[in-house]
């Protein structure tokens, strides 16, 4: 790519920041311009530091918290940007790797999941766990003939059961999506467990046995960083997630080909078969790559396939913050999910997804790191719960929280509440064929390969597949 060419990346969240970035390296000669129409970027992904005591701080996430050690994008940008000293990292031997809670609706009171052989014999979910996966290798080949995808639930259902495809199936749902687990596609959120069916001539189970082959063939510059992640669970910074996002925005602010406009939306773009304009004519680039929800594009290239074909969940999370030591009214552990109820959805249901345990998992984030008198945890509401104001209210929220815990709570000394307003898509069935039709348009019409749709509404929607579209963006230019 020459001098005289100049790309637009629209967008200035986690996938823009890291188009941009990638972008600026492998094109050092073309001029870069990201629009972000708010002030401040990093989108979803927002870190506080915060006094809770005379000399207590703590840091609260309004997003994403953790990421697992296998997210390659990831630790090259930790090598690229030098963020290694910023690491903080939890073993798999710690209580936050190995424990794990559900809380079933009817009952009311969380349950750990079994971790281990012995565990399970007197877990209160061994009937589900050994009917299911004991019978999955067994059951017939089931996958109606020429069938390309079908919802979460029911793959879950197909091979392991209806109770198992509720109880275990939707939770995860609810903990990565914040979605109804009957809309999700299998195909677009879970891809290994579809080719695993497949691999195992039709059971998930010995599908996920046998080997599969490596297909990524993408190079990642990781430097000594994956050194760092044996025997991690998952890890995260030690002024949270944001420090991914500020180091993006300072590396981007210092390359001189490089120019970010905050507050500046685009709203406009268009194309014809010399010249692509935005803001009309405000900016005349030779490459354009979104990265924002695909029904905002919508708004800008109506013409083009599929943008509001998904539905996207809206969450909001509340961050609380205890004046006692941690794990002192919930046992040690990551968190636990909470299942889609018998009686489905209901705006007479407390809408919570899950709650996670921050102190025992990302303990390093907050000073001192010793003698911690204070327990932050995280509640996550919404998604396709109908919630009210009152159920964000902290004191319903809190309440539910002792019927889960089975025990009352103090009052919190910190509260804060973020309401994030469609964040997350759910990626329906059909959608990868959607998204190929969509790249078809992009390739063969009047856009001829200048425009790259990217984010979490085309491919997955967790850290990693956020940076790692980013640094593909452009690679056939």
């Amino acid at each position: 790519m020459s001098l005289n060419r100049h790309i637009a990346v629209i967008g200035g969240g986690l996938t823009g920041l890291s188009s941009a970035f990638h972008l600026s390296r492998r094109f050092p000669d073309a001029s870069i311009t990201l629009f972000e129409k708010h002030h401040r970027l990093g989108g979803w992904v927002r870190s506080e530091r915060v006094d809770v005591g005379p000399s207590q701080q703590m840091v609260l996430e309004a997003g994403p918290r953790t990421i697992r050690p296998s997210a390659k994008s990831i630790l090259e940008l930790i090598h690229l940007l030098g963020l290694k000293d910023s690491l903080i990292t939890v073993p798999r031997t710690a209580a936050a790797a190995q424990k794990k809670f559900l809380c079933i609706p009817e009952d009311g009171r969380i349950q750990p999941l079994p971790a281990s052989i012995s565990s399970l014999v007197v877990s209160p979910f061994r009937s589900i766990f050994l009917s299911a996966i004991l019978r999955e290798p067994f059951r017939q080949a089931n996958r109606a003939h020429g069938l390309t995808d079908e919802s979460f639930d029911s793959f879950m259902t197909r091979r392991f059961g209806k109770v198992f495809a509720r109880t275990f199936g939707s939770a995860l749902v609810h903990g990565i999506y914040a979605a109804d687990s009957r809309k999700l596609s299998v195909r677009a959120a879970f891809p290994l467990l579809w080719e695993a069916e497949d691999r195992g001539w039709g059971s998930v189970t010995l599908g996920l046995l046998r080997s599969m082959q490596e297909e990524d063939v993408a190079h990642y510059d990781m430097g000594h960083v994956p050194s760092n992640m044996d025997s991690v669970s998952v890890f995260s910074f030690r002024n949270g997630m944001s420090t991914l996002t500020d180091a993006l925005k300072n590396y981007l602010t210092q390359q001189p080909n490089v120019r970010i406009l905050s507050d500046t939306p685009v709203t406009s773009l268009d194309v014809n078969e010399t010249e692509i304009q935005i803001n009309k004519g405000i900016l005349k680039p030779s490459h354009v790559v979104s990265t924002i929800p695909l029904p905002a594009l919508q708004l800008l290239l109506p013409s083009l396939p599929h943008l509001t074909a998904n539905p996207s969940s809206s969450v909001t999370l509340i961050n609380l913050v205890f004046p006692v030591p941690p794990n002192t009214f919930h046992p040690p552990g990551f968190g636990y999910l909470i299942p889609r109820p018998q009686d489905d959805y209901s705006p007479s249901a407390p809408g919570i997804l899950g709650v996670i345990f921050d102190s025992c998992s990302l303990s390093s984030q907050d000073t001192p790191t010793t003698n911690n008198s204070f327990t932050k945890l995280t509640v996550m509401l919404g998604g396709p719960h109908p919630l009210t104001e009152d159920h964000t209210k902290i004191p319903v929220v809190i309440s539910q929280l002792e019927k889960h815990f089975g025990t009352k709570l103090p009052t919190p000394v910190l509260t804060r509440t973020y309401h994030h307003d469609k964040c997350i898509p759910t990626l329906t069935p059909g959608h990868l064929d959607r998204m190929a039709e969509l790249k078809g348009v992009l390739k063969s019409g009047v856009w001829r390969g200048r425009l790259e749709v990217i984010g979490a509404g085309v491919g997955g929607v967790s850290v990693a597949d956020c940076v790692d579209a980013g640094k593909r963006v452009g690679s056939s230019w």
